[in-house]
């Protein structure tokens, strides 16, 4: 197949980045479920972005710097905030539907390192609303064309091909799950708009579809990675160990509209960790209730809105409201038992402002890119205006450089000596191996000697899987578990790289920050994975 522009991933990053571009290219967009399975469609609390009178740049670029912990590009904390309302008017222009007040004015919410109401939302289903109508738009238009249950292998690139020393890409092969064929897709430019990877970790508030895969192609395609040690875990997830490592979500918002955190005594207990309580940056909230949870050895703490009105929490956290009450759970009426899960990556494919990474014709936008917004933590919300942002300069820089011929001829995919796998639970087993072990040892609170155990067990656990992977035929199973395993030694290298505690990364054997560290973790592909 022969494309214009590929894009890899179906959110808000990918679908924007396709209705800019189809302005002057034919675009293919490769997603490995429903184009709505996304990350995107998951997010509840909104996008940041100064709105309000009350509110200037300054104050949001501070935020962020902040939350950042030292280590955010300001140049691109700068641009990308000061962008946000001309990317608000884009998507309201698009059709997305903000609540707004009385007065026809948004109703911005506050949420944890905000100093001011900057968070436009759709209820608690913003992700929902931003993917619905991005979606509608981009099927509307007759030059991008959709390719569901479409599974990436692996980028091609010049160097792979021919062996030379200059290394570009030039599209990539995908797995067509329902059809079981693999296809050579040929591309200009080829833009990994894939998500991040919370499935390496045991408990997560991320779909199935978080693997991590266009990080772990890119690295083993020879582009730069960065900070992946800096691995966000949302503060409150629903504890609900009947469903297994599936976890709901509870909005940041919640707390941002006076939600307090509680031991089962009863008891409040974020005073003691940070002068804004509830309200601190999410690094230091996790951690703080990783740490009660250790101390007092229970297997949750509660979160507790009861004390607002009635319907205020039915109209305001319609979507928590209800799937909660499914559960067995009354938001109006009870404290609800949260713990803490992996949410989000702050690194990935290192990019410019233009979202080219460091591979000729790549492109990484979203999550599975790292741009320097968002340091070593995240503010919250600011995930989305992100995604938009960037791909707003990708497809920018797209439009006015791409002059590239598509190449006639490239290899279609050799399956070699490869076999049909008969025994699925190879594949399960190291599957749940590696998510326990991730959680267990490269968690919220990090040491030394777990970092060090982890990367010896991920060893054996590799060569195992690159065995299977060599051996048997591609499924899409077999493919996820190749770039988990990837995501699983990058992140653990990254970690054991930094000689310090700095945002999302805290080491007890080294639990201050050091001016010294004080830069990104860079990972380039050693060949091994």
């Amino acid at each position: 197949m022969k494309t214009d522009i590929l894009i890899i991933g179906s959110g808000i990053a990918g679908l924007s980045c396709a209705l800019k571009l189809a302005k002057d290219f034919d675009v293919t967009i490769v997603t490995k479920k429903e184009a709505m399975e996304a990350n995107t469609r998951y997010a509840q609390g909104g996008i940041a972005s100064v709105m309000a009178s009350n509110d200037d740049f300054q104050s949001h670029i501070s935020d962020t710097l902040t939350a950042g912990a030292g280590l955010c590009h300001e140049n691109v904390v700068h641009q990308i905030v000061c962008d946000g309302p001309r990317l608000v008017d884009e998507l309201v222009n698009w059709g997305v539907s903000f609540a707004r007040r009385e007065n026809q004015k948004f109703d911005l919410g506050r949420e944890g390192g905000h100093s001011r109401r900057r968070v436009l939302h759709a209820g608690d289903l913003t992700g929902n609303e931003l993917e619905s109508v991005l979606l509608e738009q981009v099927k509307k238009s007759s030059r991008i064309q959709i390719l569901e249950h479409h599974i990436a292998i692996d980028l091609i690139t010049s160097k792979k091909l021919a062996e030379t020393p200059s290394n570009e890409c030039l599209g990539v092969y995908v797995l067509s799950i329902k059809e079981n064929i693999i296809k050579t897709i040929v591309a200009k430019k080829t833009i990994l708009a894939s998500g991040g990877a919370g499935k390496v970790y045991l408990y997560t508030s991320n779909p199935d579809v978080a693997t991590g895969d266009g990080m772990a192609m890119a690295y083993r395609a020879g582009a730069t990675l960065a900070n992946l040690e800096f691995v966000q875990f949302h503060p409150t997830c629903l504890y609900t160990p009947s469903l297994g490592p599936k976890n709901f979500l509870i909005s940041e918002a919640l707390r941002g509209e006076g939600a307090q955190l509680k031991l089962k005594d009863g008891s409040s207990f974020m005073e003691r960790h940070h002068p804004l309580k509830e309200l601190a940056p999410r690094d230091i909230v996790a951690r703080a209730i990783d740490f009660e949870m250790k101390k007092s050895g229970d297997d949750f703490i509660y979160l507790d809105i009861s004390h607002k009105p009635s319907e205020f929490i039915k109209k305001r956290f319609s979507n928590i409201y209800t799937t909660c009450l499914k559960l067995g759970f009354d938001l109006t009426r009870e404290p609800i038992p949260v713990v803490p899960a992996a949410h989000y990556f702050c690194g990935g494919v290192l990019t410019d402002l233009k979202g080219q990474s460091s591979l000729k014709n790549l492109y990484a936008i979203g999550e599975t890119a790292c741009t320097g917004l968002h340091g070593a933590n995240r503010l919250a919300s600011n995930s989305l205006l992100e995604a938009v942002a960037m791909a707003d300069y990708a497809s920018k820089d797209i439009l006015t450089n791409t002059k590239e011929k598509i190449l006639s001829d490239l290899p279609p995919w050799n399956p070699g000596k490869a076999k049909e796998n008969k025994e699925e639970i190879l594949i399960t087993q190291n599957w749940d191996e590696i998510r326990r072990l991730m959680w267990n040892y490269v968690g919220i609170v990090r040491s030394n000697k777990r970092l060090t155990l982890a990367q010896k067990r991920m060893a054996l656990l590799q060569e195992e899987i690159m065995d299977y992977y060599w051996s048997f035929k591609v499924t899409s199973n077999l493919i996820e578990l190749r770039n988990l395993a990837c995501m699983a030694e990058l992140i653990i290298a990254s970690a054991l790289k930094r000689k310090e505690s700095r945002g999302l990364h805290y080491n007890i054997d080294y639990p201050d920050p050091l001016e010294s560290e004080k830069k990104d973790t860079i990972i380039t592909y050693t060949g091994n994975s």
